[in-house]
């Protein structure tokens, strides 16, 4: 019995030193060439894997099987996370793995502007390596199911801003919470509209994308929404160039009066009303913008040459305008509404 109590008794020592020198190793800091390293767990590894390659690579010095024995011992702290971590030398090799089963994993960030199309999002989302693919193969209409709102027109469904992800991240949950963000964000200002003259918020959408697109001085929003505003009062067609290019099938940069004249469901010099759908993604500044309007009489403005417009409330004034600043700026950057009111009357 005195042998059995000794060899217990011995067994018990030998586990309490072994498990001294784990807690000890694995609060060393962990060992790097440099003060930081990007370290990736790959989807699906395995802690034996992790663990393993920790130890292979010198980041933590101590031996694989016992880093392996703690990481099976203290597995109720939770599984690994797949993704990239930033391992900092201050860093322990029980931190390290608190990191990867906490996921704290590093945010990438992916930048989409106010005005961008929805082609323009999906060629930018293409772009980014680190963002799984899954809608290259889909249609629009296919995204527009995956996000819940089957037969919703994809343009102008997604809020612009710079969103945050980690590596293997889908571009669909990205667009998911785009569209989240858009919807939310509508709904707001669509509450606190201060004009009825628009009947929906979708209707606010569409207005607030083509000031999102004929904006070249931000704070001049207030005045674009109201010219378009007072022109759908007065029952005017709004004749607005960027609504005409987005109906065009193809478009080298030279809107021509040829385009004017095109009928499609865009050309709002052909056409009373708005487009039926937004023409691109606009901010919020352009959402608020549609449904705040500044109170004027303008019909028409045009584009100085300077990034700002100048706002007249009748044909002739804004006619003699059109012709003083194409001449001052040629027709580079030459932007007006409408484009060419002497070309185009109003009662075409």
């Amino acid at each position: 019995m005195r042998r059995i109590a000794i060899a217990i008794s011995a067994g018990i020592s030998l586990t309490l030193l072994i498990v001294a020198y784990v807690a000890y190793q694995v609060r060393q800091p962990i060992n790097l060439s440099d003060t930081e390293l990007v370290y990736e767990v790959k989807p699906g590894a395995s802690l034996n894997r992790v663990t393993s390659d920790l130890v292979e690579r010198d980041i933590v010095r101590m031996p694989a099987l016992l880093f392996r024995v703690y990481g099976l011992m203290t597995r109720g702290q939770g599984s690994l996370k797949a993704g990239e971590f930033l391992l900092e030398e201050r860093l322990t090799g029980r931190q390290v793995l608190q990191h990867f089963r906490q996921g704290r994993v590093i945010q990438h960030q992916v930048t989409f502007p106010e005005g961008w199309r929805f082609n323009d999002w999906r060629a930018h989302l293409a772009a980014q390596t680190r963002i799984r693919a899954s809608i290259q193969a889909r249609s629009d209409a296919d995204i527009m199911a995956l996000l819940g709102v089957a037969g919703q027109h994809v343009e102008g469904q997604f809020f612009p801003d710079t969103y945050q992800y980690s590596k293997g991240e889908a571009d669909i949950s990205i667009l998911r919470r785009a569209h989240r963000r858009m919807t939310q964000a509508l709904h707001r200002a669509w509450k606190n509209r201060a004009d009825d003259t628009l009947k929906s918020a979708e209707d606010a959408l569409i207005l607030a994308s083509i000031i999102e697109k004929e904006t070249g001085f931000g704070p001049e929003r207030g005045k674009i929404s109201s010219v378009f505003i007072n022109r759908l009062r007065q029952g005017m067609r709004l004749q607005t160039d960027p609504t005409v290019i987005y109906g065009l099938t193809a478009f080298d940069g030279d809107l021509t009066r040829a385009h004017l004249r095109q009928v499609t469901p865009y050309n709002t010099y052909r056409h009373k009303g708005l487009p039926p759908t937004p023409i691109c993604n606009p901010g919020l500044a352009s959402i608020e913008a549609a449904l705040n309007p500044e109170s004027t009489t303008f019909l028409y403005f045009v584009a100085q040459g300077d990034g700002k417009s100048y706002f007249s409330t009748n044909l002739a004034e804004h006619n003699a305008a059109v012709a003083r600043f194409q001449r001052r700026a040629g027709r580079e950057g030459y932007r007006s509404t409408p484009a060419s009111a002497s070309a185009l009357e109003e009662n075409e």
